[in-house]
């Protein structure tokens, strides 16, 4: 007996069995009566947060189409749909303050919810057990390095079976499978497939990133259905297959629209990941090929004249001398210095190395000097 908390009866209602009542009433029919009236406020209870449930899910619903329009039309670079942006932008932002009372008077009836009194009902409910009533400990509560701690460890494990649900298909099939793995029902899964989606897409693997995004989906509406039911995921997830396959077109839609959300994100998350790596490629071989005097070949080809571009390009030094000689000696320097400093010009080895302005000098006087005895022959 050791292992019962007898603390748990303190918010049992108690008023059914220890209320004194007159000998001459009936006290099995007033036990009956008080009973039908509870299990009847109950009913009203359950179904007001029923009621309040839907109203955020179809509000939610709606955020997600305004959202979705929004995202087409900026977009879109026609000059007709400035007027139809702002009016989404309007609209979006109704929604969204719609959405948020809806939020607030859920959260109050659940913590309405949380204040009843235990009684006979709710302690035989079919399902109460210790691992509902048991709340878990909030992930907001973990730090940054407890989290990526969390994540490295279960991925490490698991990483086998979460991408085996990611390359599932049918409702059934990941119901089954989710069933023989309670384990992977939980955050580090969702957050798994979501880098997993973004690694196809940059592959351009959009068959199977879609695919996968499915699946990620999947996790994210059982993750939102146990954080509304205020229970562990493993404990729910057979409601939401049940809920998905035998849904309105509304539950569809909603899927569907969350569905088609993600992968947009995940598409532009992906393009911005390609032009990172691009940029830092492309860094990456501007360091490669910096001359001596660190400058960018290809930026100081692309500062020069045309007529000493053209002289780099055709390997010409007879033409860069004849360029040369209509310059401005002062201008021809400076142009002469970058080619060096970059390697777009080797020095004469004869130049001293240890003065960049003798050498700069020198190799423009070399340029010119070369120019005079050709013309002189």
């Amino acid at each position: 007996m050791s292992g019962i908390d007898y603390s748990v009866w303190d918010h049992i209602e108690v008023s059914d069995d220890e209320d004194d009542t007159h000998p001459n009433i009936d006290t099995p029919s007033l036990f009956r009566w008080r009973h039908q009236a509870r299990v009847e406020r109950m009913e009203d209870f359950k179904k007001k947060g029923e009621d309040l449930n839907k109203s955020l899910q179809e509000s939610r619903r709606k955020v997600a189409e305004a959202q979705k329009k929004v995202q087409e039309l900026t977009i879109s670079a026609a000059d007709d749909t400035k007027a139809e942006l702002t009016k989404a932008q309007t609209e979006e932002k109704k929604l969204k303050k719609e959405e948020r009372e809806w939020e607030k008077k859920f959260d109050e009836f659940n913590r309405e919810e949380k204040k009843m009194p235990w009684n006979v009902d709710t302690l035989s409910k079919e399902g109460f057990s210790k691992s509902i009533v048991n709340v878990v400990r909030d992930a907001s509560e973990e730090t940054e390095e407890e989290k990526e701690k969390k994540h490295k460890t279960f991925v490490e494990k698991y990483e086998k079976q979460i991408k085996h649900f990611g390359m599932l298909r049918r409702w059934d099939d990941s119901q089954r499978y989710l069933s023989d793995n309670p384990s992977l029902v939980c955050e580090e899964t969702a957050n798994y497939l979501v880098i997993m989606c973004i690694d196809l897409e940059v592959e351009e693997k959009h068959a199977l990133m879609e695919q996968v995004a499915h699946q990620t989906i999947v996790m994210q509406f059982i993750l939102e259905l146990a954080k509304s039911l205020k229970v562990d995921p493993r404990g729910c997830f057979r409601q939401f297959f049940e809920k998905i396959k035998t849904a309105d077109q509304q539950y569809q839609d909603a899927f569907n629209d969350e569905l088609e959300s993600f992968k947009e994100r995940v598409r532009g998350r992906a393009k911005i990941r390609i032009e990172k790596a691009m940029k830092e490629y492309e860094e990456e071989e501007r360091q490669k090929r910096l001359g001596p005097g660190g400058l960018d070949p290809v930026e100081v080809y692309e500062s020069l004249p045309l007529e000493m571009q053209k002289c780099f390009d055709e390997k010409d030094i007879g033409m860069l001398q004849e360029v040369i000689s209509k310059m401005d000696p002062t201008e021809a320097k400076v142009h002469m210095k970058k080619c060096i400093e970059s390697g777009l010009w080797v020095p004469n080895s004869k130049v001293d190395d240890g003065d960049g302005e003798k050498e700069e000098d020198a190799t423009y006087e070399d340029v010119k000097q070369e120019q005079q005895e050709t013309k002189t022959e």
